[in-house]
């Protein structure tokens, strides 16, 4: 409530999304150019430079262009978003915000675009330990399908589903995670080699499409389910906790998610565990708040991207 009240100020929203933005003083998002001047009844800036002179506002080049929406209307739905552990449906954003469900669907994947952050460092290594690497399945079972859908199907097994692939760093407990097209071993060791540093130590389950890493530069241990869970330190029962808190929030929250969408709803529930408050890093709810409005700008995602009218909007 006290955000809703900060934010009720059209001015304050403004002030607030420009300094996350431009920390460093405001640019021209169009040249770069840092001479500009700010037409306070309009709430736009307008760049001076000679070549130039376009004008922009906080929106331009961010998550929130070309929307009619307020922006203390899209500040309250990043705080729920960010905030809410299960995650919040369209549906809630709409009664709260009195949106229609249909702009609420759209505002929300927009602010899980914003929320998917990824990285060019290497996991594992000698600070991070060992890395736990686990692959799950999303969709859902055949039993519960409507016979004409349940026709379509071949089996209602992992290959009729969506797969998701995940790693966790276990001493920063950190974790990365993303929609791949199928768990075969070019997939996996694609992923691998990209994003877990060499000479780690990485404990997996004992699936064959992990059975390379064995011939290459990783100390590798494996646990088979059949027989036990944990042998040791030996385990991947920590990623396996992050697959139980996605499937929560997409049966519990969303119901129903198509896998042409998968990839963002991972990415809003990689961002809330891995902006989670521990004992370590005790994070306030302003904290991931802030974190998510400072990583709007550069990222678009349009209706038509969306809805898969656009050939951009293909995820593989």
């Amino acid at each position: 409530m006290q955000a809703i009240r900060y934010f009720a100020d059209a001015d304050v929203c403004v002030e607030f999304v420009a300094s996350m933005r431009w920390p460093d003083g405001v640019s021209c998002p169009h040249c770069a150019g840092k001479k500009v001047s700010f037409l306070k009844s309009r709430r736009i800036w307008k760049c001076m430079n000679k070549e130039c002179h376009k004008q922009f506002s906080v929106k331009t080049g961010t998550i929130f262009e070309d929307s009619p929406i307020a922006l203390d209307k899209w500040l309250t739905a990043v705080w729920l978003v960010v905030n809410c552990k299960n995650g919040i449906s369209s549906y809630e954003i709409a009664r709260d915000l009195k949106l229609t469900q249909k702009s609420s669907w759209f505002v929300l994947h927009r602010i899980r675009l914003a929320l998917q952050n990824g990285s060019f460092e290497k996991i594992g290594g000698d600070d991070g330990g060992p890395v736990e690497i686990d692959e799950t399945f999303i969709g859902g079972k055949l039993k519960n399908m409507h016979l004409s859908k349940r026709a379509k199907l071949k089996s209602g097994h992992s290959e009729d589903k969506a797969a998701v692939m995940g790693m966790l760093e276990r001493k920063t407990r950190q974790v990365r995670a993303k929609v791949v097209p199928h768990v075969r071993r070019d997939v996996l060791q694609a992923e691998i080699l990209n994003q877990v540093a060499p000479g780690s130590m990485v404990f997996t389950d004992a699936y064959q499409g992990y059975a390379w890493l064995k011939d290459q530069d990783f100390i590798h241990a494996t646990v088979s389910h059949i027989n036990e869970y944990v042998r040791g330190s030996v385990h991947t029962q920590g990623i396996e906790n992050f697959w139980s808190l996605l499937k929560r929030s997409l049966s519990g929250t969303y119901v129903a998610v198509e896998p042409f969408h998968l990839d963002r709803y991972v990415g809003e529930q990689v961002f809330r565990f891995n902006n989670r408050s521990t004992k370590d890093n005790p994070l306030t709810d302003a904290d991931r708040f802030v974190l998510a409005v400072s990583q709007i700008s550069g990222k678009r995602l349009t209706y038509a991207e969306l809805t898969g009218k656009s050939d951009e909007s293909q995820p593989f």
